[in-house]
């Protein structure tokens, strides 16, 4: 394969060096940035060539040769090595085949984080089989919908009496689906479902013959990962075995190798957990100590018990960390890494200080999308870097783009071409789809649904033909060209004719040393054209209530931090957050309940401008308020 002319720079940079590098840095301060890019993606890009022939499957398989008898899980201080795991993974390949599955079917399962789920999905992958990584979270209509949406042969419901209830609340819906159920007690498995376990005692630790999966191409489906549902119905998103190679090897930017112990609390189903997580450790060969739930209050003791080198992290799980209280054994621990997304600019700085990581890794990535951003640079708050070097050797190359707020699309010049913004401005993120992507046949997006495949892609973007994925997010571009998430476009909201940044005024009201976490979102009013703003807020341990005092205090920082169209109208003392099985935050049903006293059963307050404070609401007082001029 011709090497691209990244890869020709890549291999070249060594060059610039000594007098030069001083000379450009005089000229482009930022460059120092691309230098030190360019040094860590050289190493990442020497793996690339063999992700078009060797897959994740083999991966695994070559590790159980070369090291059966290492560590691969550590899960409840039980040690479970390579060849253990995949004699299990055996197992399963064997009862599938047996039951008539075959290379290019699509097997449904929805297990807890435990070693189970992994030999479980090995086990499909050596035959071939698709696994649709179902949200363990999910109940009724988004169940059902979930566990459809891929069409599969099969539905594997991993240990646990609440997922055995969950199914059995929507076995009607299933049409006859087969469904196994793992971990029931003998005899226990519920009418219409089938014993795995039994299966499993019953079946050969032999490897099923690779000439069962010898159809795999880079093109192939390995999994479908499911969009979170921050915005309704989960979708499906195609995850080929190319992907997937490319997934697992993201952490070579933090130097995963097969040496490191990865600690992953994270849910296996989703693109950070079972992507990141479990997909790198397939691809290096390391050990990995999986926990079944995130614990703030056990993070860090986890991390020193078994030696922990590389961390995962995602959404809000550091600000959890960050209410714990501090301790001096916060900052001893070997974690030389930490890898992951969404660590707001407000507590970056909190986290380096206090935990002591030499290398802190924020990237940006969609599960659906085609390419991603990484901040090497431990830059306070930024997700990555789009430099115009970097663009210019890049053949897939990155553009921040004026868009339009309604259509959350970008915005066209005379000739029909997107617009790239300047730096200091916030533009749409588009990423140039890459040409094997295209001819490996890994574009489509979404199982099932041909209007958001073809709402994801801006075509003709720069010039005929060229083909862009719409991500969605709008990001802020600074003088040296790093990259800030501002807001995706489907949490923003209009009010008073004005756009309203819902991860502004989160930002903003998470200042406050009581608030935990801000939720924020738009609610319609009756009389009114667009949303009101509205923020469900989580406070922190020990302070629980929004005194008269902290709603005082919550109503003079709106003021002077925020435009009177973004100030919250009503404010959610929430029991607890309402998040994703991935610690995001989850905003349709607070969104629908809105500020309906007949259904909210949390405290709500409402901004009482004549008292200079929020006020708790009360049927009268809501009659009024939105009687008077908001």
């Amino acid at each position: 394969m011709p090497r691209s002319k990244l890869e020709k720079t890549l291999i070249g940079s060594g060059a610039v060096v000594g007098a030069g590098v001083l000379a450009w840095q005089t000229m482009f301060p930022w460059i120092k940035y691309d230098l030190q890019f360019l040094k860590v993606a050289k190493n990442v890009h020497k793996h690339q060539e063999s992700t078009f022939t060797t897959f994740l499957i083999d991966r695994f398989e070559e590790h159980v040769s070369t090291q059966p008898q290492k560590v691969m899980l550590i899960y409840e201080d039980c040690v479970y090595t390579y060849e253990f795991v995949d004699q299990q993974a055996n197992r399963v390949a064997n009862i599938m085949q047996r039951a008539g599955l075959k290379f290019g079917d699509t097997v449904a399962m929805m297990i807890h984080n435990e070693p189970a789920f992994v030999w479980t999905l090995l086990g499909l992958q050596k035959l071939g089989v698709a696994a649709a990584l179902l949200n363990f979270n999910l109940r009724l209509k988004h169940l059902s919908h979930s566990i459809l949406a891929t069409e599969p042969a099969a539905f594997i419901v991993g240990a646990g009496e609440d997922l055995q209830s969950a199914v059995g609340d929507v076995m009607e819906d299933l049409q006859g689906l087969p469904v196994y159920v793992q971990g029931a007690a003998v005899g226990g498995v519920p009418p219409g479902m089938l014993n795995f376990d039994a299966l499993m005692l019953q079946a050969m630790p032999v490897p099923p013959h690779r000439n069962l999966r010898e159809g795999m191409t880079s093109g192939t489906t390995m999994s479908f990962i499911y969009t979170s549902g921050t915005t309704g119905l989960p979708k499906p998103a195609y995850i080929s075995q190319l992907k997937a190679n490319n997934i697992g090897m993201v952490m070579q930017f933090v130097g995963l190798s097969k040496d490191d112990i990865l600690y992953t609390c994270l849910p296996l189903y989703h693109s950070s957990g079972g992507g990141l997580g479990l997909f790198s450790l397939l691809f290096s060969g390391c050990s990995m100590v999986l926990r079944n739930k995130f614990s703030a209050s056990h993070f860090w003791s986890d991390c020193r018990k078994y030696n922990v080198t590389v961390i995962q992290y995602i959404g809000e799980i550091f600000r959890y960390i960050l209410a714990q209280p501090p301790d001096e054994l916060d900052s001893k621990h070997k974690v030389r890494a930490a890898f992951g997304n969404g660590l707001r600019k407000d507590i970056f700085e909190a986290v380096q200080k206090r935990f002591k990581i030499p290398n802190l890794c924020e990237f940006f990535g969609a599960t659906e999308g085609v390419s991603a951003l990484f901040n090497i640079a431990n830059k306070p708050g930024a997700i990555g870097r789009i430099s115009p070097f970097l663009n210019l050797i890049d053949p897939n190359p990155k553009v921040l783009v004026k868009y339009d707020m309604a259509t959350a699309t970008p915005l066209r010049d005379r000739n029909g071409r997107c617009i790239p913004i300047k730096s200091g401005e916030t533009g749409l993120f588009i990423g140039k789809v890459p040409d094997f992507v295209i001819s490996n046949g890994t574009l489509t997006v979404y199982k099932s649904s041909k209007e958001a495949n073809e709402k994801k892609l801006v075509r003709n973007a720069f010039k005929d033909g060229d083909l862009y994925f719409n991500f969605g997010d709008v990001m802020y571009l600074d003088s040296d060209y790093f990259i800030y998430f501002h807001d995706r476009i489907g949490d923003t909201f209009r009010w008073k004719g004005e756009n309203v940044s819902t991860t502004e005024v989160a930002n903003v009201l998470t200042t406050l040393d009581f608030i935990l976490d801000a939720n924020v979102y738009g609610v319609t009013v009756p009389g009114h054209d667009g949303r009101a703003g509205m923020a469900a807020l989580s406070l922190h341990e020990g302070k629980e209530d929004l005194t008269q005092d902290r709603l005082k205090r919550i109503y003079c920082l709106c003021e002077a931090d925020l435009p009177t169209y973004a100030r919250p109208m009503f404010l959610r003392l929430l029991r607890q957050p309402v998040l994703t099985g991935t610690y995001k935050q989850r905003k349709v049903e607070l969104r629908d309940e809105g500020y309906d006293l007949s259904q909210v059963e949390d405290q709500l307050f409402y901004l009482d401008s004549q008292a200079a404070t929020y006020s708790p609401l009360t049927p009268d007082r809501l009659h009024t308020f939105l009687r008077s001029k908001l």
